[in-house]
């Protein structure tokens, strides 16, 4: 009996429901970024395409991890040209290294590339003194 009193409760209070669990995410969320002092998103440095068909050509970005490969980004990085023998990277050194202190995850790609500049090693260096 008290079953078919709840069963019925949710069936006619769908909205209440809806309305109570939405109140409580947004507590939960305003607790959350209190405790971590504001706002964060998880982010990555990852490539996003340009260039044409068969012709790729790639932008190494700071962008919400939620977002998808070509969609928002934070801010520009660096390009990379991976065209057979003329491969061009160009980063810029401190907004790497601003990303990767401030916890951004490079992808397995960037964090390649990042490595053949040796921008993974100073940001290793870094973490190393910081301690």
């Amino acid at each position: 009996m008290k079953i078919v009193l709840i069963k019925g409760f949710f069936e006619n209070n769908y909205m209440l429901v809806n309305i109570f669990m939405l109140t409580a995410y947004i507590l939960f969320d305003m607790i959350n970024s209190m405790i971590k002092g504001g706002k964060t998103m998880a982010v990555k440095l990852r490539l996003k395409r340009m260039g044409s068909k068969a012709k790729p050509f790639y932008r190494i970005v700071a962008a919400d991890s939620r977002s998808p490969r070509d969609g928002r980004f934070l801010e520009t990085i660096g390009t990379y040209n991976p065209i057979k023998g003329s491969e061009v990277v160009t980063i810029e050194e401190e907004k790497a290294l601003y990303w990767l202190n401030h916890g951004a995850l490079p992808t397995d790609t960037v964090r390649s590339i990042l490595s053949k500049q040796g921008i993974m090693k100073k940001y290793a260096e870094q973490k190393k003194v910081g301690k």
